[in-house]
């Protein structure tokens, strides 16, 4: 079984865009409605013409109550994608932990499938794709990068360092670039972009990390 909290973690340098953390469940549900509203209109309309009077209106809140949490709609949209990552996180965490893991390829395999998963029916999900992905402070790759580095150190020894981190970063840029194609060109996700994305991602690492995990099959 792997160590879910190797995926779910802390994040590192996370950038805040809730101008108000709620404190109190009302106010995360107010929070939460408040996105729901923005993720059915970027599903509707594209991140590019969502306003926060817009998330007003389909949540049926006031402009007032939308700038206490948000200082305006790239705020907006900076916390619909943050929440889009945490919930991305604990799919995969609970699909890791719920999968038999024989070797490495099938935590990268449960990642692709997992981000698939959540363009299909995780409302506003796309935002993931228009902002800047997380890096980790310690040397600038992905954040999810270094997060699936731990794990396969963890559950099959293969050593987690710069290279490692690096070439798990470009396998998650390829993968995701393909995957937000698959559902560019067709809403249940074209099946060929799909199974070229797990196809060009595994043929990357093994190409890539070759000598690591050989090393780690021998010992």
């Amino acid at each position: 079984m792997p160590n879910i909290d190797l995926i779910l973690g802390t994040d590192h340098g996370r950038r805040r865009s809730v101008r108000t953390e709620p404190t109190q469940r009302r106010s995360t549900q107010r929070l939460d409605a408040l996105l729901d509203a923005a993720a059915e209109i970027v599903d509707e309309l594209g991140f590019e013409r969502l306003t926060t009077q817009m998330v007003a209106e389909r949540a049926g809140a006031s402009i007032g109550t939308v700038y206490r949490y948000f200082p305006d709609r790239v705020a907006v949209l900076h916390a619909l994608r943050e929440r889009s990552v945490r919930r991305y996180r604990e799919r995969l965490a609970e699909a890791l932990e719920q999968a038999e893991l024989a070797d490495w390829w099938n935590v990268i395999d449960a990642a692709l499938a997992v981000c698939a998963e959540l363009y299909r029916d995780e409302p506003g999900f796309t935002v993931i794709h228009a902002a800047p992905r997380e890096l980790s402070e310690r040397d600038g790759e992905a954040e999810i990068a270094h997060r699936l580095a731990l794990l396969l150190e963890h559950d099959f020894g293969i050593r987690n360092d710069a290279e490692t981190r690096f070439r798990l970063g470009i396998a998650v840029e390829i993968g995701e670039a393909l995957i937000h194609r698959a559902f560019a060109r067709d809403a249940a996700g074209d099946v060929r972009y799909l199974d070229e994305a797990r196809r060009v991602v595994r043929v990357y690492l093994d190409e890539h990390l070759a000598d690591r995990i050989a090393a780690t099959t021998a010992a």
